[in-house]
């Protein structure tokens, strides 16, 4: 299974744009949903996020494994969380009380609309987020992580440092496969099942161990390559240049307002308050 990043939107409308224009996006879009709680304009948030997703025009066959496991930690997530909070929900209207429909077995927490409404908000404003953190790791092309967050105002160094970090994800997936190859080349079996999670991560210490060396050693051979060049000694430029261009502009333009209208609107709406459909109340 490879989760590694790969340059999947290629030749895509998002694609593109200016890779600055996909970070500043996301830190709007997130900084605009985790000011809503009102179902029905986390509804719509989530339509502009799948939306603009689709502009990336990455195919699902190849992220569907990356889908599915970011649903199933999500909801996890969002399941757990409604445990450890025993029943509390927050943004609640003042005055309003949860219309409880049970309890939870042994654990005894209460089920309500206002707790369910609760974790529905939350699921889908983690999707959104997904949707509209994806075109960072498949439309952004991976020889301009660097300068695109040195061009953001991050120190060389950092920049140079996610840079190196992008790239290295998928060296690592590939020395991972090549390892796993060789061991099976000499006899190991990988098929054995076994429920005891002991057991299993003692059958992947001959694939963990040289991965983790080789990764080392490649780690050293690019200090020493960096040293020789005298990286660190002095400002360092950029091959690239990046130029935001009308539409860049215009994407920018649209994600800020949708920033300020969902602060101006979490202080004199009630978008930031808890909304429960009456439908799900109970009789």
């Amino acid at each position: 299974m490879n989760f590694a990043p790969r340059y999947l939107g290629r030749g895509s409308w998002l694609a593109r744009r200016d890779p600055r224009v996909l970070v500043i996006a996301v830190v709007c879009f997130v900084l605009a949903a985790i000011q809503v709680w009102d179902l029905r304009i986390m509804l719509i948030l989530d339509l502009i996020a799948f939306a603009y997703y689709r502009t990336a025009r990455i195919p699902f066959r190849q992220v569907r494994r990356q889908w599915m496991l970011a649903i199933l930690f999500v909801s996890l997530l969002v399941f757990a969380n409604g445990i450890i909070a025993s029943g509390r929900i927050q943004r609640l209207p003042e005055g309003v009380e949860p219309h409880i429909y049970g309890y939870i077995p042994l654990l005894g927490t209460p089920v309500s609309a206002e707790s369910l409404t609760f974790a529905l908000v939350q699921f889908l404003r983690f999707l959104s987020l997904i949707a509209v953190g994806f075109p960072i790791a498949f439309a952004i092309a991976p020889d301009v992580f660097g300068v695109t967050f040195a061009r953001l105002g991050v120190p060389y160094r950092f920049a140079y440092a996610i840079d190196l970090t992008w790239r290295f994800i998928p060296s690592l997936a590939e020395d991972f496969r090549s390892t796993i190859d060789a061991q099976r080349v000499r006899g190991m079996d990988f098929t054995g099942q076994s429920r005891n999670p002991v057991a299993r991560v003692r059958r992947q210490i001959p694939v963990l161990v040289p991965t983790i060396v080789n990764a080392i050693a490649g780690a050293e051979d690019t200090i020493d390559a960096m040293d020789l060049r005298g990286f660190g000694t002095g400002e360092r430029t950029w091959f690239q240049d990046l130029v935001l261009d009308r539409t860049d502009k215009l994407v920018l333009i649209g994600f800020g307002s949708l920033l300020v209208v969902a602060t101006i609107g979490g202080l004199v709406t009630s978008s930031s308050v808890l909304w429960v459909p009456d439908a799900i109340l109970p009789r």
